[in-house]
Parts: C-alpha cells; sequence; structure tokens
C-alpha cells in the first residue's frame, strides 16, 4: 500500500513539478518548494552575479506531525560557477557555540547568504510548538578543493547551541546539470523536531581587480536555468522536482 501511494503521489507531483515552483502531497504529507535565480537578465557567455534562492515547506493534510526532514540535494545548472576562492573563509571553530548575531559579526567578510529555519517540536509532556532561527551561509575553507559553505543555525530548546551544517559544492557532469549540493538536516531539538521550513538566499558580491564578482555567477542560455531538487524524509518519503527560473539576454 504505501508503495501505491508512493507511486500516485509521485505521478500527481511530475504533472507540477517542472515549474518555478512545485506544491504537492504524497499521502498525508505535503511539500512546496520554489526555486529563483536573480537577476534574470543575464549575459550570452562568462557570467555574472546572482542570488539563488530555495523556499521549501513541509506540513501535513491533518495538521499531525510530519515525519522528519533528513536530506535536501540539489543538482544546479551548469551554466555557472561558484567563485569562493575570490571571498574570504571562516573556520568552523570560530562559529562553535555562538548565537546568530554573534556568528555575523565574526565572520562578517565570510557572509554570503542568509535565510531562516523552522521546526515543529513535539516533546513528551509538552503542547506542540514552533521554533525559529535565523540561518547564515559563510564561505569556508574548501574540502579537497571543492567549495564548502557552513550553514550555521542557533536553538534554545532542549538547550542553546548552535547548529552547524557543512556544505560541499561537488562538480558533476550530468547533462543540464554542473554542480550537486547535498544537504544533510542536523538533529532539532534533540530529535524531537521535524523542520517545516527551510529557506535560502545565497549570494554575495565584491570587488576583485576592478571588477564586481559574486559568490555565484551564472549566464543564460535556452530562456533558462534549472535546479533538480530532491527530498529525503526518514520514513523514506521522497519529493523529487524539477524546478526552472527564466532568464533573457540584455534588451
Amino acid at each position: 500500500m504505501r508503495r501505491v501511494v508512493l507511486l500516485a503521489g509521485l505521478l500527481s507531483l511530475g504533472l507540477a513539478a517542472t515549474a518555478s515552483g512545485v506544491d504537492s502531497c504524497i499521502g498525508p504529507l505535503c511539500v512546496s518548494s520554489t526555486a529563483t535565480i536573480q537577476p534574470r537578465e543575464l549575459p550570452r557567455s562568462g557570467g555574472a552575479p546572482i542570488t539563488l534562492s530555495s523556499i521549501t515547506r513541509v506540513k501535513t493534510k491533518d495538521g499531525s506531525t510530519p515525519p522528519t526532514l533528513a536530506e535536501i540535494s540539489f543538482l544546479i545548472d551548469k551554466h555557472g560557477r561558484v567563485n569562493s576562492k575570490a571571498f574570504p573563509t571562516c573556520p568552523m571553530a570560530k562559529l562553535e557555540g555562538t548565537t546568530p548575531a554573534q556568528a555575523r559579526k565574526r565572520c562578517a567578510p565570510a557572509l554570503v547568504g542568509k535565510g531562516t529555519g523552522k521546526a515543529l517540536v513535539t516533546m513528551p509532556g509538552r503542547d506542540p510548538f514552533t521554533i525559529t532561527s535565523p540561518v547564515s551561509f559563510f564561505n569556508a575553507t574548501p574540502t579537497g578543493g571543492r567549495p564548502t559553505l557552513i550553514a550555521h543555525a542557533y536553538e534554545t530548546v532542549p538547550s542553546p547551541q548552535a547548529l552547524l551544517v557543512p556544505i560541499v559544492v561537488q562538480r558533476v557532469a550530468k547533462g543540464r546539470y554542473g554542480y550537486q549540493v547535498d544537504v544533510k538536516m542536523p538533529e532539532i531539538a534533540g530529535g524531537f523536531g521535524a523542520p517545516t521550513l527551510a529557506e535560502a538566499h545565497v549570494g554575495a558580491t565584491r570587488k576583485q581587480s576592478g571588477r564586481k564578482v559574486g559568490f555565484v555567477e551564472a549566464y543564460c542560455s535556452g530562456g533558462r536555468l534549472q535546479v533538480e531538487g530532491d527530498l529525503s524524509f526518514t520514513n523514506g518519503d521522497f519529493f523529487p522536482a524539477t524546478l526552472t527560473s527564466p532568464c533573457h539576454l540584455p534588451r
């Protein structure tokens, strides 16, 4: 029965997955996700600074606690690049034990993105409640020569602590895609938290040799830039989606 429900959900997902966003359900679990790239006016070749944004929401039809989101994987359009070497780095040790404000102050030059995270917490003996944290993305020391970011969030239950997640950007050759990013979600609220919102906006600029460079740059090919996402949950559910963001050449 579970396989039948999953197959039906994937068939319905396929009808709405190739767009700027996806909104679909598998059984009681519902996921909405969008991916956008700004600005939309980009050169034909080379590249220009962009901001890559993604917003993912998780909920259930009946209001019950959703299964825990375990991992978000992205395949990102090959018509671009990550200029991590052009930006200062921040080591993870410098972020340990910091609040969001402290982290952004300590590693301000390495801050390349911001976002928001929310989770539904269901602890024994307490009514369910939601916790929210700013999320910061810092350029980190490369991992095996591959660009690496550190995602920083902060929780106060069951005790205050910083949540640090390394994110490695891998080069791949998969048709339309040239980069792969796998984000493993941290344990939230001692394992009692289920993520309900993951929002990220990654893109920073700086001057290098008199030229404005972006942490992420892209150029326009075929009128679109494309991202393929895959959300995996601890109960075995997964939501694949192909998301596109339109682009055009300078007029």
